[in-house]
């Protein structure tokens, strides 16, 4: 495997480890402020219709970052080889 192969490879890596720590972050906020507020509202159709708001926030950003991620994974020579190339030149231009 070559150096920039596994420059890739590391970076993807983070960005992977990051979007999944904001996909957990979103999660436990979104069922904390769920949990925290649940005496705040009415009862009966109004705790059905927060509920399933807050369902559908967490599906459609989870799905998001899955497809960002799946973009990633099928484009990532591209993406990340053009980051390190800017990368590198910026590191040259300093020194």
């Amino acid at each position: 495997m070559s150096d920039l192969d596994q420059r890739i490879g590391a970076m993807h890596k983070r960005d992977v480890t990051v979007a999944w720590a904001f996909v957990l972050g979103l999660w436990f906020s979104i069922i904390f402020v769920a949990l925290a507020t649940w005496d705040l509202a009415p009862e009966g159709a109004a705790r059905t219709i927060l509920l399933c708001a807050g369902a559908v926030i967490l599906v459609f950003n989870t799905a998001a970052i899955m497809a960002m991620l799946r973009h990633y994974r099928e484009d990532r020579d591209f993406i990340y080889g053009l980051d390190i190339k800017f990368l590198d030149q910026a590191r040259g231009v300093r020194k």
